[in-house]
């Protein structure tokens, strides 16, 4: 765990972990971030691009991935925009990037949050594949609008979810 116990925890698909290095996740970690573990994959586009989703919220953050070796360390400087462009309050978008200076990459758990995570790639692809030229963040606030069973008895989607948990911005 982080010297002063914060620890992002970042459940990756094997795809991503061949390019980003293997678990390195101690039994005593615990995620301390409000968004919780996040989820991630790799795009296999030119270039190459990570996707995270939030397991708290089931928010989508599309970033890109080259250099793969470093990109855990680029996953907050991904966050915080995002954050930013829903509203979220600065306070909450701080301490989020705080909880993220110490990293963890795990495998993934939930085969929920893979569909979900699968749902996004095809969304991803299919703007692209019609030709939207969104940008990495626009695609991410586009994406976040998407309607998920498991937020339909809390807020519907993503974005309604990351309101409704974080308050007005």
């Amino acid at each position: 765990m982080g010297q002063d116990g914060r620890v992002l925890i970042v459940r990756a698909t094997r795809k991503l972990l061949d390019l980003v290095g293997p678990p390195d996740i101690e039994p005593a970690d615990e995620d301390t971030t409000e968004l919780g573990p996040w989820y991630a994959t790799v795009l296999p586009w030119r270039p190459r691009v990570a996707l995270l989703v939030s397991e708290t919220t089931l928010l989508p953050i599309l970033t890109p991935l080259t250099p793969a070796a470093s990109w855990p360390t680029r996953i907050a400087a991904a966050v915080a925009p995002v954050l930013d462009a829903h509203g979220v309050p600065i306070s909450f978008i701080e301490n989020e990037v705080r909880q993220m200076d110490d990293r963890r990459l795990a495998t993934t758990a939930s085969r929920s949050i893979v569909g979900v995570m699968n749902d996004y790639v095809g969304l991803a692809k299919a703007h692209r594949d019609h030709g939207d030229e969104l940008s990495l963040l626009d695609l991410s606030l586009r994406l976040s609008r998407t309607p998920f069973r498991p937020l339909y008895n809390r807020n519907v989607s993503p974005d309604r979810e990351l309101a409704a948990m974080t308050g007005p911005g």
